[in-house]
């Protein structure tokens, strides 16, 4: 009994720090991406963005309101020379593409297939990424978050990122939620306008509440009878889900057929989704399992990076921050082959951690 009661303590305690850090991050102040002049050591990654924002340039952090208009732009983000894996490396003064993250272009679309043509003109191969970022992000935020990625993953498919409307503020949970409702037709909307030519195939990699956006998406694609559509879909990696795992459960069983691989990271030592747990009901979260036993599906690979986490943000996005967890990954890449254009999809029938759930 001592023993539960002293789980029981810990993980109250727990609890209580993350809602302490959550009132004080709600307070601080957030920063943007900003322009500045290249630098020759720099390299660039172009970064596409669909959004359902509306772009208000006027304040301090522009692209939070909802949008009845979906926007197409291209954001050409410069890393730095002394970029350390796993970071993103905020101006702390005024922007230097020596030593920060910024913003050398952009170019804004008239719809999506003037950015689908810029995108195939600029990186080869006919396979997108869709980066769907989670809770409490602002463009600024989930466009170097890609750009990270991309880089230290040394992704050569181009990389799309799908920024629904959250509020970008850490008390604004219950709108985030709203907002993935409110974003799910526009999803399928852009996974349709990318696959609708011949061998055009997309990736999906979604974070914390965006996984909830995706798993929505398809459930809404699979009972509209289009399994053309999910047959382009060339995988799937659901990061930290902030989803309850009953109603996964539900999805997947509405999907049917999952795209292959179908992967789930977890952590669960992520303070993030332990306090949205507590929000929701106490109910742990996906991404939080104690058991990938809990996901009854015989195609889905639950993973734990529990172990590689080292505190970063919470340790709700330890496969792209931890720099342990992207030295294994990208071993385990360059063992499976291609690196650029098989992404995560080799990797997934490499992945030595990687449980395979049997019904």
């Amino acid at each position: 009994m001592r023993a539960t009661g002293g789980c029981t303590i810990d993980r109250w305690a727990r609890l209580g720090a993350s809602i302490v850090l959550l009132l004080l991050a709600a307070c601080a102040p957030r920063v943007t991406a900003e322009r500045a002049a290249p630098h020759p050591q720099a390299e660039i990654q172009p970064v596409f963005v669909v959004t359902g924002r509306e772009l208000d340039r006027t304040g301090p952090i522009f692209g939070l309101k909802r949008s009845e208009a979906m926007h197409y732009f291209r954001a050409d983000i410069s890393i730095p020379p002394t970029h350390e894996t796993g970071r993103i490396e905020w101006p702390e003064g005024p922007p230097d593409a020596a030593t920060d993250f910024v913003v050398t272009g952009t170019l804004v679309h008239d719809g999506p297939e003037a950015l689908r043509r810029d995108m195939r003109a600029r990186t080869k191969g006919r396979e997108t990424l869709v980066f769907v970022h989670g809770y409490n992000n602002t463009l600024s935020e989930s466009m170097y978050r890609l750009a990270q990625i991309r880089a230290d993953f040394n992704v050569s498919m181009p990389g799309l990122l799908f920024a629904w409307p959250s509020a970008g503020d850490p008390r604004g949970y219950i709108y985030d939620r709203d907002s993935v409702l409110y974003a799910r037709d526009d999803l399928e909307t852009l996974l349709r306008d990318l696959t609708g030519r011949p061998g055009e195939k997309v990736f999906i990699l979604a974070h914390s509440m965006g996984s909830q956006l995706v798993m929505e998406a398809l459930r809404q694609i699979a009972l509209r009878g289009d399994r053309h559509l999910l047959d382009r879909i060339s995988g799937v990696v659901l990061m930290s889900p902030d989803i309850d795992p009953d109603l996964f459960d539900r999805q997947a069983e509405a999907i049917g057929t999952l795209p292959q691989p179908f992967l789930i990271f977890i952590t669960k030592a992520d303070r993030a989704l332990t306090l949205s747990g507590f929000i929701t009901g106490r109910k742990p979260r996906l991404g939080v399992i104690d058991d990938a036993g809990e996901v009854r599906r015989g195609d889905v690979q639950v993973v734990d990076f529990t172990s590689l986490a080292d505190g970063e943000g919470y340790n709700h996005f330890v496969p792209v921050t931890s720099p342990a967890a992207i030295r294994m990954l990208n071993g385990i890449l360059a063992q499976a082959g291609d690196v650029g254009t098989a992404f995560v999809r080799d990797m997934a029938l490499a992945l030595p951690a990687a449980r395979h759930v049997e019904p």
